[in-house]
Order: C-alpha cells, then structure tokens, then sequence
C-alpha cells in the first residue's frame, strides 16, 4: 500500500473509538506474529484523563536533551497519521508509515487466514503495532506509550510497559469505562502490573485510593507528584523533589495547570535515570523547550486547544482567565459522547462571539445540537451555527473584532481539521 491506501484501508476499520474492540488478545496475537517487536526496548506507559498528552511532551523533550533514541507514539493526530509516531522527535515519513502499515496489515490478515483471530484487529491496534515495530526497527532504547482509552483493555497496555504513569483521573468516555471516577481509576490503574515502576500524577482523593489499592495488591511502592514542593518567583518555577532540584524560567507548554504535568514527567524522568544518564540539566531543558501541538497553541491571531472533556474545559478556562484580555471569538465543536452540557458551561460564558460546528467525523455532534445547549448559558444574539469548519472559520473571521483572539476547541479532531484548511494541507 502507499500512503493513502494505507490510510483509507484503516479508515475502513471503523471509527478509532466507537468501532473499537476493547481487550489484548488480538493486539497480543499480532504482536506475536509481528516478532513482539515491543520486548526490544524500555517502555513508559501514560495513562489518565488529561495530560497524557502533556507528560508525553515534557518527558520526550526531556530525553531528547539526554540524546536518547526514544520513540513516541501519541494519538490522535491533528493532520496526517504518521504524527502518531515520532523517532527522535520527527514524525515518521509517508512513504514509512504506508511500508509498515502494509506489514501489519498482512500479519493481520494471516492471523484471520490460519482462524487464530475472528476479525482483523482494529484500527487504534494496527496503529499501535505500526509504532511498536517502527521502534524496534530503529533500534529506540526508550519508547513512550500514550494510552488511548481506559488502560487495563487498550492496544498500548500489550506491549507491557516497565514504567507505568498514570496523569490525573477525571470523567470521560463514561460509557466504555464506568459512570463513576472510582470505575475510571480502576481501569487505568490496571496497567500496573507485577514488575511496574508506579508514578502517580496528582488524583482527587476517591482516584488515588483506587490507585493505592492496586499498588498494594501486587505490593509496589510509587513516586508521586504530590510529593514535589513548588516555588515561584520573578526568576521562574522550581520543583524540588526528593532526589534533586530543578529551576525553570518558563515551562515550554502554556497553562497553569502544566505544573502539575511537569511534576508528573520530572518524577518518570527520574525513575528513568536508574536506566540512563539523564542530569538535572538534560530535565531543565527538557521542561523549557517541550512542544504540543494543538494544545494552548497560538498561530497569529488563532489559538487552538483540542481541550475534550470537561477537566480539559476547565484548565483552558484557567489560562484564558488568567492570560488573555482580548475579546475571544470561540469556534467549538465536540463529539457527541462528551460531556457537552458541562463543557459548554465552562467555556461559553468567556467567549464575545460563538460559533458551533461539527468537525468531519462520525461522531460529531450536530451545531443545532450543541446550539439548544448553549442558549441556556449564552446569548442568541452573538452565536452562530455553521454545517462545516469552513464555514465556520469563514464566519469567525467575518464577525470578530479586529483585536480579537478566534479560539479553536472542543475537540482536537476540530483543531485538527482547522489547522489544516488554515495550512492549506491536506489531512490524512
């Protein structure tokens, strides 16, 4: 296959979440035909709600600094697939990701052929599998493992992570995972297993616990990030753990709340040192120069964040309350599985103007939908609807004031989709 048939032929394995097919055994299985390419190198696993993505950033700038050849594999991407996996901090070509892509394509068709799998594995796991060889072939010692959903069941739990990270827990994808954050904790904290080593983000009390338990039960000692004291002053941030300190002028990723991701990745930065030579100076850099794209990212005027969920929502108010004073055209589109009430009335109060879309994606919710939910919170007379993120983008420049800033957010399958008619690139 070349680049676009191997795109097209994953697209036509269904949507990545609501036609996914929770559970190991098929990712297991391809892996094994695969050669089990994931037992050639050290691997960090990140799950939780938000900041996975963060703590992948921090900890990948960070080993970078180090000069270790690490790979990344992250999702989802904004433009093109092939974002979903980074060698020593460049995303893989085209031309690479097809080459793999056709290989796990037929490990998987053989492993149907020879009636060990019912079904070729699903789009997220063939992905995975992509990353996990593109690793081994470039002979990675470090890979980073970005959680998809939950954890006990998702593709990245096969590779059987070392070191496992757990970001903070909140409400999101109730309806794979459990109504409750208890039931979310509990399917995250199953990618720690027997020989992990634990870092635990900052949780709400009700998500440590269950994090506690897990650990008890297989009797493992964790770092927390809870442990790391914070100062502030004209100079910048420092973070002073029980191994060492660490003075930052500026974090490389916008927001307040990456404080709290910076502790997460110091601290899996530090069990990671028991491995290779990663100083103080190599994590310093690391926190200053870490980029993620589309999240609190500024183009000129734009600034998108792919904030998806309510935790998300409120750390993106946070940033706007605290740096921004222009006046905020909003273009918001979610998936239909969110919380969108809550994300609405966390969000829309803090724009001048609205603009409700749908990004191109099968689980969008429809603008008229989200409309009915934004007139409980904000006026009518200032929101607009639009039937595509052309169109909406067409509308953000027509009715802004000249000063104002066009915030992108909801979802980053709509960052994604923004930036790329903005780019003018084409998204696959």
């Amino acid at each position: 296959m070349d680049y676009r048939e191997s795109f097209e032929y994953l697209l036509s394995l269904g949507n990545e979440v609501s036609a996914m097919k929770l559970g190991l055994e098929s990712m297991t299985k391809l892996l094994r035909e695969l050669g089990d390419p994931q037992t050639n190198y050290l691997k960090v696993q990140v799950a939780g709600t938000n900041g996975k993505g963060s703590v992948c950033a921090f900890l990948e700038s960070v080993c970078l600094c180090a000069d270790l050849k690490i790979g990344v594999t992250t999702s989802p991407h904004l433009v093109s697939i092939s974002e979903r996996v980074r060698i020593n901090g460049k995303q893989i070509s085209q031309q690479a990701f097809a080459g793999l892509a056709t290989r796990v394509r037929d490990a998987a068709e053989t492993l149907v052929e020879a009636s060990k799998l019912e079904t070729v594995p699903t789009y997220f796991e063939q992905v995975t599998a992509v990353a996990l060889v593109a690793f081994a072939e470039a002979n990675v010692e470090l890979a980073i493992l970005e959680t998809g959903l939950g954890g006990r069941l998702d593709a990245t739990t096969a590779a059987s992570a070392e070191i496992a990270v757990i970001t903070r827990i909140d409400l999101d994808h109730q309806q794979y995972l459990g109504e409750t954050i208890e039931k979310i904790a509990a399917e995250k904290a199953a990618i720690i297993h027997a020989y992990s080593r634990v870092v635990i983000g900052e949780q709400p009390d009700n998500a440590m616990k269950v994090i506690l338990d897990r650990c008890s039960q297989i009797d493992l000692d964790a770092s927390f990030a809870k442990d790391i004291q914070i100062t502030r002053d004209n100079s910048g941030v420092g973070f002073q753990s029980a191994r060492d300190n660490y003075r930052v002028g500026k974090l490389g990723l916008l927001g307040p709340h990456q404080i709290e991701n910076a502790k997460t990745a110091i601290l899996a930065a530090e069990v990671l040192s028991n491995n290779f030579q990663i100083l103080p100076h190599h994590i310093e850099s690391g926190l200053k120069n870490a980029r993620h794209p589309g999240r609190l990212e500024f183009s000129g005027r734009y600034l998108f964040d792919g904030a998806h969920n309510t935790g998300g929502a409120r750390a993106l108010r946070e940033f706007l309350r605290e740096s921004v004073d222009q006046p905020i055209t909003m273009v918001f589109a979610a998936m239909n599985d969110k919380e969108v009430i809550e994300m609405g009335e966390i969000l829309f109060p803090l724009a001048n103007k609205l603009i409700l879309t749908r990004a191109n994606n099968s689980r969008a919710a429809k603008p008229d939908e989200l409309a009915d939910i934004a007139l409980k919170v904000f006026d009518e007379q200032r929101m607009y609807t639009a039937s595509s993120v052309a169109e909406a983008l067409r509308r953000a420049e027509i009715v802004s004031e000249p000063d104002s800033i066009i915030l992108i957010t909801g979802s980053l399958y709509l960052v994604g989709e923004a930036q790329q008619l903005l780019n003018g690139s084409e998204q696959i």
